[in-house]
C-alpha cells in the first residue's frame, strides 16, 4: 500500500511533507515485521523526523497507523472513481470494489495486520480514524450503485457490508481463515442483501 500526500488542508506543504513521511516510515516498518515492527523511535530514525514532532501529529502508534488506513482508503477510493465498479448487477459491483480493496491487503499481510489492529484499537483518535474508514468505504461502494437506488437502504447495504468486510480482513490477519474464506464471506453477504432488488 502507497500513501498518498496527506490531505489534511490545515497543514503547510512542509508540514504535509513530513507527515506524509511520517505515515510512509511507519508503513515501510509494518511491512517488514508488521504491528510489533512499528516503534515510534524507529518511525523516527526513518523518517528523519524529531520524535516529539511525530507526537504533534499522531498520539499513539495506533493513531499513526490508522490514519495511515484513512489515506489507503481514500486513494482507493479515488481509484474506484477513476475507474469504476464492474459488473452486471449491484452484487457484482460491490464485490468488484470490495476485492480490489482485499487484493491490495493481501499482497502485503504484514502491513495489513498492523494497520487493522491499529483500527482496532480503544486509542480515541483511532477510533475517528475507524469511523472515517467506514464512511470512505461506503462512500467508495455506494459508487457500485445504480443512480435511481432508494439511498436510506444503500447506506444501510453499505454499512452492513463494510462491517462484513473489516470482520473478515480480522478473521484473516489473525489466521482464522484465509483470504478466500474471507472472500466468501463477503460474496455470501453481498447477495443475500442485494440479489432481491435485480
Amino acid at each position: 500500500m502507497s500513501v498518498p500526500a496527506s490531505s489534511v488542508s490545515t497543514f503547510t506543504p512542509k508540514q504535509a511533507a513530513r507527515r506524509a513521511r511520517v505515515i510512509q516510515a511507519a508503513l515501510d516498518l509494518a511491512a517488514e515485521g508488521g504491528y510489533d515492527a512499528v516503534q515510534m523511535r524507529d518511525v523516527s530514525t526513518r523518517a528523519d523526523v524529531a520524535l516529539g514532532t511525530i507526537y504533534r501529529y499522531f498520539s499513539s502508534k495506533d493513531h499513526l497507523l490508522a490514519e495511515a488506513l484513512v489515506e489507503w482508503v481514500r486513494d482507493l477510493g479515488r481509484r474506484v472513481q477513476a475507474r469504476p465498479p464492474r459488473g452486471g448487477t449491484v452484487a457484482e459491483r460491490v464485490l468488484d470494489v470490495l476485492r480490489r480493496a482485499t487484493r491490495a491487503m493481501e499482497t502485503d499481510p504484514q502491513l495489513s495486520e498492523a494497520v487493522l489492529t491499529a483500527l482496532a484499537s480503544t486509542d480515541p483518535h483511532a477510533a475517528r480514524c475507524q469511523r472515517e474508514v467506514g464512511l470512505v468505504m461506503a462512500d467508495t461502494m455506494a459508487l457500485a450503485f445504480p443512480a435511481d437506488f432508494d439511498e436510506a437502504t444503500r447506506d444501510d447495504i453499505v454499512r452492513t457490508l463494510g462491517h462484513v468486510w473489516f470482520s473478515s480482513l480480522i478473521g484473516w490477519v489473525n489466521r482464522w481463515y484465509g483470504i478466500s474464506q474471507a472472500g466468501d464471506e463477503l460474496r455470501i453477504a453481498a447477495h443475500l442483501l442485494l440479489d432481491q432488488y435485480e
